[in-house]
């Protein structure tokens, strides 16, 4: 039996369907009234108002016959949760979800973490690239990441961590820069972009979501990179995309600055 946090979000939907092919059974715990959103069977629903307000004791209740956690749910709201300070209710949140997870015996659990963690100007990331986090959300995950690690070893809980890199796909916020462009072409519209030579590591996000069950199932330890570990510039991206409506005469590149801060390569190694 694995306990889901997050079923409803982009990745934890994914997650949760991987799962459901495997025949594993899940007890999906979700944020009250939103049902109506998990895409696959559950062997038991628990809702609640806020799980990162939950204590100890809820959760090590929520947790009972539980084999492996996966936590995926956190804020992740587009344009304000990189520098939310709900970040830190996560976190928190988090720690309590272990901590009763330990008091109930779980044999393992699975945190969802960001590349952000990382200290990007290394461009290429292996899981053994410091850690350099530089904002309130990467600061935050990394700040789990790290309790995480000191506080479930000491219960004999496998731990495992999974970063996350740049991913697309079904459920994707509107907001993002796959959806924008569909939209945009498909309306024959121009899509107005950066230089677009930023090279990234971008992967489906139901890949992402099979590969994280994987690591839920498996043995693997520590932290995980989610990712193809294939660098594909922003242009390349866009210009497959535009290919595939025949309108790359849509996209108009330099439309939009570039981002001083935006680092010029993110790419995982798997």
């Amino acid at each position: 039996m694995i306990l889901l946090t997050g079923a409803t979000g982009f990745v934890g939907r994914q997650v949760h369907k991987a799962l459901h092919e495997r025949g594993v059974p899940v007890r999906a715990v979700i944020r009250a009234g939103m049902q109506a959103r998990l895409t696959a069977p559950v062997d038991k629903l628990v809702a609640t108002p806020d799980l990162f307000a939950e204590k100890v004791a809820w959760w090590a209740q929520a947790c009972q016959g539980i084999d492996t956690a996966i936590h995926a749910a956190w804020f992740t709201e587009p344009g304000s949760y990189l520098h939310s300070p709900k970040n830190k209710d996560c976190l928190a949140g988090t720690l309590a979800l272990a901590k009763g997870a330990a008091q109930a015996g779980v044999r393992r659990f699975v945190g969802i973490g960001t590349c952000f963690e990382y200290d990007l100007g290394a461009g290429t990331l292996p899981v053994t690239t410091p850690l350099r986090p530089l904002t309130p959300y990467a600061e935050a995950k990394a700040a789990t990441f790290i309790a995480l690690s000191h506080l479930l070893p000491r219960h004999n809980i496998g731990f495992a961590w999974c970063r996350l890199f740049y991913l697309y796909g079904e459920g994707e916020d509107a907001r993002r820069l796959v959806p924008y462009l569909r939209k945009q072409l498909a309306a024959g519209e121009p899509a107005e972009l950066t230089s677009g030579a930023q090279v990234r590591d971008y992967l489906d996000v139901a890949e992402a979501g099979r590969l994280i069950a994987e690591t839920a199932l498996g043995t693997a330890e520590g932290p995980v990179n989610i990712c193809s570990g294939v660098p594909v510039t922003v242009r390349a991206l866009a210009e497959r995309i535009a290919d595939e409506a025949g309108r790359r005469d849509l996209l108009r590149f330099g439309a939009r600055p570039d981002n001083a801060f935006d680092p010029p390569r993110v790419v995982g190694v798997r």
